[in-house]
């Protein structure tokens, strides 16, 4: 019995640290990616990476598998493994999806919403607020995600919270060019523009929260469209 129990702990030992030697990889890999420090068509080696993290094939295939869920590798029919390209052909498509998810997510919050959404989007907020008191792009560009998708969950609509976390996820690098344009210093306006949509969520006015995140859809994506036209990185090893 106590063979048993001793091997029962060794594989939830083993289990553990895969799980975390995975996360680690999957955590340092998508910080590289969305920064760009991996190159947009980069190629991916499952085994220089198990040499580089110190770690067997699967934690560091379970990790790949987590980012090719997320849209930022992709796994190639012969086997090979690249970073994804940014898909800037089809840039004015994602930006029309990207504006309609944000209406349609922030009418049905102020709609919907209970309590404890109110209290889960601004908690949410402070940490979008404090990343960028903190200059720290890539914690803005996650504390963002997940402003929006609070306001999404409250909304109640699993299929617009599954496309919006997809685009989301798609438009991190995209915004990481945006925020690189302010020099990671995020103009004071993006906080405040938060704030009056949660204001419009809480007051439940379906037609000004729709206004507002209107308004914020549209001056982000002509920022960003200026911003990618002007950085070279775009023409330097991003495939358009």
């Amino acid at each position: 019995m106590s063979r048993r129990r001793g091997g029962q702990e060794a594989d939830r030992t083993s289990l553990h640290r895969r799980g975390s030697g995975a996360s680690h990889v999957y955590e340092k890999l998508r910080n590289e990616i969305i920064e760009l420090t991996l190159a947009p068509g980069s190629p991916i080696d499952e085994v220089q990476l198990a040499g580089r993290f110190s770690l067997s094939r699967t934690p560091v295939r379970e990790a790949l598998v987590r980012l090719a869920a997320e849209g930022l590798i992709t796994m190639l029919p012969n086997r090979a493994t690249i970073v994804s390209n940014i898909d800037f052909l089809n840039l004015p498509h994602f930006f029309d999806a990207l504006t309609l998810m944000y209406r349609v997510t922030t009418r049905l919050a102020a709609a919907h919403h209970r309590p404890q959404d109110l209290a889960r989007i601004n908690e949410l907020q402070r940490a979008f607020a404090e990343a960028v008191e903190a200059t720290d792009a890539l914690a803005m560009i996650s504390a963002n995600r997940d402003f929006h998708l609070g306001i999404a969950q409250a909304g109640r609509n699993r299929y617009y919270i599954e496309l919006f976390t997809q685009l989301l996820d798609e438009g991190r690098r995209i915004l990481r060019l945006y925020y690189s344009s302010f020099q990671d210093v995020l103009p004071p306006e993006y906080v405040a523009e938060h704030e009056q949509m949660i204001a419009a969520i809480a007051a439940r006015n379906v037609a000004e929260a729709d206004r507002l995140a209107s308004l914020h859809a549209d001056q982000i994506v002509r920022h960003i469209q200026a911003s990618i036209a002007a950085d070279p990185r775009t023409n330097a090893h991003i495939e358009i």
